[in-house]
């Protein structure tokens, strides 16, 4: 299987002082996603948890909404012309009787680690309906556990620390008990590995819990909150605006800039222990 990271020697230069050391990167490899043998997409990825990951991604895409709908899950052997197993292909077999991904959703180009959306036709592709109603989530959130959220995050980030170069997701309780991390070069593949991960566990739908990722919380996270009948998303940086939107069209709420005890509610302030203003309470 492919590597997690990979060592390069590089030039450093410190106030003039040359000096050749070897450093950790992340590791980026292509991973294609076939459905019963078909394929759906080419995705960068840091390998690893990779049948999360196209579970995830199933579950984000409207294509399957429990584990019960997934038969198996295989890397495909001899996904080369001499026939060696890259282990950079993965087969979702489903289940009889669940339909297969609507044509439209294949992508015959890949799709970036710092953006899964490209290549989709419109915004209205992207527009899935949800098998769960987040708004209806009774869950309530205390201003005090969402702080400790980024520090439980980033101590859990184990390859990070090695690399400096990962994006991170993490599943919290809403009394911030850390369910499941996973890191990715693409902040939107670490989002599809926690939901699969969560749908392989049979969790799906995550009603009251919260999904903290490490970077900013882009249209696509939402989307894939939502998909997964995640309540709440927190973000150590900024929202989109088509990302507050969704989530006040979604009833999510959506938490950025994140850090130390000060955060921006942007969507679903009445989930909070502290009432917040009226003007908030989207």
């Amino acid at each position: 299987m492919g590597r997690v990271t990979s060592r390069r020697r590089l030039v450093r230069i410190v106030d003039g002082v040359v000096s050749e050391p070897v450093d950790t990167l992340a590791a980026e490899e292509p991973m294609e996603i076939r459905v019963n043998g078909r394929s759906l997409v080419v995705t960068m990825r840091t390998p690893g948890d990779d049948f999360d990951l196209a579970a995830g991604f199933l579950v984000s895409e409207g294509v399957v909404r429990g584990a019960a709908e997934i038969a198996g899950i295989r890397y495909c052997a001899g996904a080369t012309a001499d026939g060696v197993n890259t282990y950079n292909v993965v087969d979702v077999v489903l289940a009889a009787g669940v339909a297969p991904p609507d044509p439209s959703l294949e992508r015959n180009f890949y799709t970036t680690s710092s953006c899964g959306l490209c290549g989709k036709a419109s915004l209205d592709a992207v527009r899935t309906s949800a098998a769960w109603s987040v708004a209806d989530d009774p869950v309530r959130l205390d201003p005090d556990v969402l702080s400790a959220l980024p520090d439980a995050l980033r101590a859990a980030q184990r390859v990070f620390d090695r690399t400096g170069g990962l994006h991170a997701a993490a599943l919290f309780s809403a009394a911030g008990r850390l369910h499941c991390l996973r890191e990715d070069v693409g902040r939107h593949n670490a989002v599809d590995k926690v939901v699969g991960w969560a749908l392989r566990d049979g969790r799906v739908p995550l009603r009251g819990t919260v999904l903290m990722v490490s970077g900013r919380a882009s249209f696509e996270l939402v989307q894939k909150a939502v998909m997964a009948g995640v309540p709440a998303l927190a973000a150590v940086s900024a929202p989109s605006s088509l990302a507050a939107d969704l989530a006040s069209e979604a009833g999510l709420t959506l938490v950025g800039f994140l850090r130390g005890s000060s955060m921006n509610v942007y969507a679903g302030a009445h989930r909070l222990t502290e009432r917040p203003p009226a003007t908030l309470s989207a």
